[in-house]
C-alpha cells in the first residue's frame, strides 16, 4: 500500500512549502500571505525508493465560518483520507490558541499524527520548538522548508524502509512469533522441535546431518500463532565437504534471517565449543534475540553440571542479557518454561517506542554522565528516535558523534535496555550529524578558495584586520 501524508494547520505555517519539497514540484503555489490554497491538491513523492501520496490542504484556524468552513471540511476529508497527519506550526510565531484547537481536532480524529515545527531556519529549533512541546504530541520534528532541512530525516522515520517491508511479506508467509532453533549436528535441534510442536513433524535419527533444510513449521500453542524453524546442524568450514551440506548452511543463514527469535542448542555432554561462538556471532550479525538451551542435561552427574555452567557463564558474559535454559528436549523437561523467554525476547524486538521517551532517556543519561570534551568543545546529543525493530534501532542525532568513544556508545546501550526494559534482543545505535545549514555554501567555493579559506583560518587574522579590530574597541 502507497502511505498517504496529509498536511495540516494554521494558514501560512509554510504546507504548500513543504508539499513542494516532498513532491520536488512546484504545483502548489507559496507566497507570503495566508488563505493563498483554497482545495486539496495531491502529489506523489518518493523517498529512498518509497513512494507516498502528499494532500496539501488549505489553512485551518480553528472557529471557521463562510468560506472558511468549507475549506476546513476539505481539511478534514484529507485526514479522513490519510494514513500519516503532518500539524504544522509555525516556529517563529510560536504557539497560538488556533494550534491548540487544531491540536484537539488531531486528536480527537484518531490517526497517526505528528507534530511538524517549521520555519525553524535562523534560531535555535529546540527553543523554537518549546512551546509547541505542551501540545503533547507522541512526535516532533524540526524543519525548514523554505531551505529542504530536516525533511529526509522526517521521512526516513515516517516511511516504512526496506527492511519493514520484507518483515511484512514474511509475516505474510510465516505468521505469528518465527522461532529458528540453531546448533552444531546432532545437539537435538529436531528433537527439541518435535517436544515443542507436541508430535514427531521432524526426522530425528542419532546421526549427525539428518536435517539436510530449514523446514517451517505453522502451528498454534494456547491461542499464540508460532513458526518454528528447524535448521542444518552448521559445523566448521574445513569439515565441510559436501555440496549439499554447503547449501544446507546457507538456508540456516537464512532462517536465521527469517527469525524473530533463535534458539541456539548446546549440548551439554561437550560442553561449549568454539562453533557455538560461531553460531552466537551469526545470530548477533543479523540482530536477532537470542535464547541459549544447553540440551542433554538429565542424567549428568552435579559436579559435570556445575563444570558446564561455569564455564557458559564464563564464555558467554557478553550475552548477559540471553536467557539461559538447561533442558531435556527428550524427556521434555525445561521446555515448556522457554517460551516466556521467546515471548519476552519478541517483545523487545518488536517494541515501538515514542520519539519523546528516547529522546527523555537520552536526556537523563547525558545529565548523569557527560560526552566527552573533543578539540575543546563538548560533543553534544540532542534527540533520539527509532529507527526500525527486529533488532530495535535507536537513532541518536547531535554534532561530532563521530568522535563518541566506544565506551561511551555501551553505557548509552546499557542505560536504555535498562530503562526500556529490552530482554534477548541486541540494541543497534545510529549516530548522525546535524545538518549544516552552511554547507550548501562551503560546496559552492572553488578548490582555490577552499585552500585559502583553510590557510586563513591556520594562520588567524591578519595585522591589517587586527588594527581595525583594536580601533573599533
Amino acid at each position: 500500500m502507497t502511505p498517504v501524508i496529509a498536511l495540516v494547520g494554521r494558514p501560512n505555517v509554510g504546507k504548500s512549502t513543504l508539499f513542494n519539497q516532498m513532491t520536488r514540484s512546484r504545483d502548489a503555489l507559496v507566497a507570503d500571505f495566508p488563505g493563498l490554497t483554497r482545495d486539496r491538491k495531491y502529489g506523489e513523492g518518493s523517498y529512498e525508493g518509497q513512494r507516498f501520496i502528499v494532500i496539501d490542504t488549505g489553512g485551518l484556524t480553528g472557529d471557521e465560518q463562510g468560506l472558511d468552513l468549507e475549506m476546513a471540511r476539505q481539511s478534514m476529508q484529507a485526514v479522513e483520507e490519510a494514513d500519516i497527519v503532518l500539524f504544522l506550526v509555525d516556529g517563529r510565531a510560536g504557539l497560538t490558541a488556533g494550534d491548540e484547537l487544531i491540536a484537539d481536532h488531531m486528536r480527537r480524529s484518531g490517526k497517526q499524527a505528528h507534530l511538524v515545527v517549521n520555519k525553524t531556519d535562523g534560531q535555535d529549533p529546540d527553543i523554537a520548538a518549546a512551546d509547541f512541546y505542551s501540545l503533547g504530541f507522541a512526535s516532533t520534528f524540526l524543519i525548514a522548508a523554505s531551505h529542504n532541512r530536516g525533511i529526509r530525516s522526517m521521512l526516513e522515520i515516517l516511511l516504512p524502509s526496506e527492511e519493514d517491508r520484507e518483515e511484512e511479506d514474511r509475516a505474510d508467509r510465516y505468521p505469528g512469533i518465527r522461532i529458528g532453533v540453531v546448533g552444531r549436528p546432532n545437539v537435538g535441534k529436531s528433537t527439541l522441535v518435535n517436544r515443542m510442536l507436541g508430535e514427531d513433524r521432524v526426522v530425528v535419527f542419532d546421526m549427525p546431518g539428518t536435517t539436510r533444510d530449514s523446514v517451517y513449521v505453522p502451528y498454534e500453542r494456547q491461542g499464540k500463532q508460532y513458526t518454528l524453524i528447524d535448521t542444518a546442524g552448521v559445523r566448521r568450514r574445513k569439515n565441510v565437504s559436501e555440496a549439499v551440506e554447503k547449501f544446507s548452511i546457507i538456508k540456516t543463514l537464512q532462517a536465521i534471517d527469517d527469525a524473530h527469535v533463535v534458539i541456539l542448542v548446546i549440548d551439554a555432554r561437550q560442553g561449549l565449543v568454539d562453533q557455538d561462538l560461531h553460531l552466537v556471532g551469526f545470530v548477533l550479525d543479523a540482530g536477532r534475540s537470542l535464547v541459549i538451551a544447553v540440551n542433554k542435561w538429565d542424567g549428568m552427574d552435579p559436579e559435570d553440571r556445575a563444570r558446564v555452567k561455569e564455564q557458559v557463564k564464563r564464555r558467554l558474559d557478553f550475552l548477559d542479557y540471553a536467557d539461559k535454559h538447561y533442558i531435556s528436549a527428550l524427556h521434555g523437561s525445561g521446555v515448556g518454561v522457554m517460551y516466556e523467554s521467546v515471548e519476552a525476547c519478541y517483545d523487545s524486538a518488536m517494541a515501538k517506542w515514542p520519539t519523546n521517551r528516547l529522546t527523555a532517556i537520552l536526556q537523563d543519561a547525558v545529565a548523569q554522565h557527560q560526552p566527552p570534551m573533543v578539540q575543546g568543545r563538548r560533543i553534544k546529543l540532542r534527540y533520539a528516535h527509532q529507527g526500525g525493530s527486529n533488532p530495535p534501532v535507536i537513532v541518536v542525532h547531535g554534532n561530532q558523534v563521530d568522535a563518541l568513544p566506544g565506551s561511551y556508545k555501551r553505557y548509552l546501550e546499557n542505560t536504555f535496555r535498562k530503562v526500556l526494559n529490552v530482554i534477548g534482543s541486541p540494541i543497534r545505535f545510529e549516530f548522525r550529524a546535524g545538518e549544516n545549514p552552511f554547507a550548501s555554501k562551503v560546496d559552492r567555493l572553488t578548490p582555490r578558495q577552499k585552500v585559502k579559506k583553510d590557510n586563513d583560518r591556520k594562520q588567524g587574522p591578519s595585522p591589517k584586520k587586527k588594527r581595525q579590530k583594536s580601533l573599533k574597541r
